[in-house]
Parts: structure tokens; sequence; C-alpha cells
């Protein structure tokens, strides 16, 4: 027979529900973390994966994003377009963030537009690494990307310079380099490659 201790349907709303950690619930009621954790095995309630546990350590909130199906024709156009890009150009292999990288600004431009009016991300939240090649001023480059996204500068991770090689069309096109922008959210990342049509 179950002594008496913490009842079942409060530490399952808790742990749960409210998604708090067992350090949180033992905080709340006033008790030692060894305790919850007793009553946890007693009722056979599962914890939580260690990667899910973090996952609502650093989204406390909630989820920094909501998935919102087009409803329009151009919505549909651009559901379309940002799962081609990502398909065709985004990192697939990062299991934990969703990045995408080139030369055309227009594109990037796109893919982020499709992140922000598709999934209600905050713009603020989106990193950017760039990549140049050692003859290329850093801090023009970065002017350029900063000034043709509307992005702050603070956004931006420490440049990644590769030394020069041969001088070819290639050259010409990534004059300012390869921007790449990134967005840390596992769960989001498995989204968009769940919604990839493979």
């Amino acid at each position: 027979m179950i002594r008496k201790g913490i009842k079942k349907d409060l530490l399952g709303k808790m742990y749960y529900r409210d998604k708090k950690s067992m350090q949180e619930i033992a905080s709340d009621l006033n008790c030692s973390l060894h305790k919850v954790s007793y009553w946890m095995e007693k009722y056979c309630l599962n914890a939580r994966p260690r990667s899910e546990a973090m996952y609502i350590k650093h989204n406390p909130a909630g989820d920094p994003f909501i998935f919102r199906p087009p409803e329009t024709t151009r919505e549909a156009e651009l559901f379309g377009l940002g799962l081609g890009l990502y398909w065709g150009e985004g990192t697939k292999a990062d299991k934990n963030s969703i990045r995408l990288g080139n030369t055309d600004p227009n594109l990037i431009k796109r893919f982020i537009e499709f992140l922000i009016k598709v999934f209600q991300i905050d713009e603020k939240d989106l990193k950017f690494g760039l990549q140049i090649f050692s003859d290329i001023n850093p801090e023009k480059a970065m002017d350029f990307w900063s000034k043709t996204l509307r992005i702050s500068k603070v956004q931006f991770n420490k440049p990644i310079v590769t030394k020069s090689g041969s001088i070819g069309t290639y050259r010409k096109k990534s004059e300012y380099g390869v921007l790449t922008v990134m967005y840390h959210n596992k769960k989001l990342r498995n989204l968009l490659i769940s919604l990839l049509p493979m």
C-alpha cells in the first residue's frame, strides 16, 4: 500500500501539464527533490528524456513559434517556396536548428519571410553566419547584408574567413560572401523536416 505523500494527480499535473521540473515541484511543495523523485517512481510516472527537459528549460513559456498553415493562394505560394528553398538549400544534417546558406540576398529574404509568416517566429531570434574569402572586407560584407536584409549586426556570429583561391565566376557571385540564416529550435527543425515532400 502506498504511504501518504504527494498525490498522484497533483504530481502528474505539475510535471506533465505545467511542464515543471522535479526540482521546481520540490520548491513549490516545499519538500526535497528526493521526495518528488521517490513518488514519481512509486506512481510509475515516466521522467522526460533529457533532450525534452532541456528544451523546456530553454523555452519556459512554451514553443517560440506557431505553425500557421496557408489559407490563401499567396500564403500557399510562400509556403511552397519556403519548403522548396529549405529542401534544396537548407542544411538538414543539423539536428538542432534550421540553417540555410546562400549568396543571393533575395533568396535569403524570402526564406526569412517564410519563417516569420508561416511559423510566427520573432525575427530577433534569427542568427546569421557569414563566410567570406580573405580578400573580402568583413565590415563591408556585413554592412551589405545588414542593410539589404534590414537586420541588426548583433545577430551576426563572427565571420568565417577562408583563404582566397582562384578568381572565377563564383568569386563575382560571392562578392559579399555566403550568408547563412539560422534559427535554433530543434522542435521547429523537426516539424520543417516532416513537412518536406520526402
